[in-house]
């Protein structure tokens, strides 16, 4: 008699919806401790300085924005370039190996750069780069002069762009504090941490972070979140110990046999979220998060707009003017709805913003 195997079971949009918001600590605010908080969500998007303050405190119980800032300026976390090419907020033992894992694919940016760099030595330029950096950290502009005067003939933004890439640099402080202002400076990771950097670990490892954090999801989910590519290997090594799903669409899903997929009709309170939010970049499909008809409406450009979430799902965007914090949903809500937004929006202007009087203000529904 052939042995059948029983089809795995279907997880509809909320269920997916629910899981991932359970691991990305959005159901309820957590009890972690903001270091463990960024290990667990494998690190904080942070194009801008204050995204990781805002994705924390809608993660956060009790949490302050002077917490983040300690373990930056005591060098326990730190700002660099990682996931997708973009930057990142990652604790020092993430620094020191995630970006050995993705850097392959940050070197095989400077094709798009090569006419800029002809006649340049890569291996050289790494080294005399990580000599300036190390001796005083550098801003590119910087970098950019004392490299060109190496390689006149190179264009000196290619330069800089390629010191970038071939190292592990990240910005020093006081950039990235709560509250503080200053330049874009780099140094490398090593210097920074004052210790070398390690091997990558294995990448069936990261696949297992990453389930923690952002599953039930695809291969194709994890390459949209790691900007790399060829993980299927990976996945097919792990799966005696993953459980498997589809999703509505028939796509093959992957889990972890141990964490929780709460039920699709578990309460999601409103949160706010920051421009750029790992939330909503870290799945090929982003329906989970994102209903289909909104997709779109986070962005202008390549700016993200920051994003507020109604019942699990994004319900508007948000901006903060002088003297109000200013809600714009993208369908009416009714009164329950508005009050349960407006406790969230006072919650997080209570956690970051104290000091400034700030009104909160519905507008009409966006048209984007």
């Amino acid at each position: 008699m052939t042995k059948t195997t029983a089809p795995a079971p279907v997880l509809g949009v909320r269920a997916l919806n629910r899981a991932t918001l359970g691991r990305q600590l959005l159901l309820s605010r957590s009890r972690l401790t903001p270091e463990a908080a960024v290990a667990h969500l494998v690190g904080l998007q942070a194009q801008n300085v204050r995204p990781p303050y805002h994705a924390l405190a809608a993660r956060l119980d009790g949490f302050a924005p002077e917490a983040l800032s300690t373990l930056m300026a005591d060098r326990q976390v730190a700002r660099m370039v990682t996931l997708r090419s973009t930057l990142h907020t990652h604790t020092a033992d993430d620094c020191l190996t995630l970006r050995p894992l993705v850097q392959p694919a940050r070197e095989r940016e400077l094709t798009a750069f090569r006419a800029g760099l002809a006649g340049v030595d890569l291996g050289r330029l790494a080294a005399l780069a990580r000599d300036l950096v190390e001796a005083e950290p550098r801003t590119m502009g910087r970098l950019r002069e004392e490299l060109g005067a190496r390689w006149p003939d190179a264009d000196p933004q290619s330069l800089a762009v390629a010191a970038r890439c071939m190292l592990p640099l990240v910005q020093v402080t006081p950039r990235g504090l709560w509250g503080r202002s200053g330049q874009v400076a780099l140094t490398t990771a090593e210097h920074w941490l004052g210790r070398p950097a390690e091997p990558a670990p294995p990448v069936d490892d990261v696949v297992l972070r990453y389930l923690a954090a952002f599953g039930p999801a695809s291969v194709k989910d994890m390459q949209t979140w790691a900007g790399l590519t060829r993980l299927r290997e990976a996945f097919e090594r792990l799966r005696p110990r993953l459980l498997a799903f589809r999703d509505e669409h028939g796509v093959e899903l992957f889990d972890l046999p141990d964490v929780p997929r709460p039920d699709p009709d578990t309460p999601a309170p409103p949160r706010f979220l920051p421009e750029f939010d790992n939330l909503l970049l870290s799945h090929a499909d982003r329906t989970r998060v994102v209903p289909a008809p909104y997709r779109g409406r986070t962005w202008q450009g390549n700016q993200a707009h920051r994003t507020f979430l109604v019942d699990g799902f994004v319900a508007g965007v948000w901006r903060l003017e002088p003297d109000a914090l200013v809600i714009e949903p993208f369908a009416d809500l009714d009164r329950a709805r508005r009050e349960e937004v407006a406790a969230e929006a006072e919650h997080m202007l209570a956690c970051l913003y104290a000091e400034t009087p700030y009104d909160i203000r519905f507008t009409t529904v966006a048209r984007r």
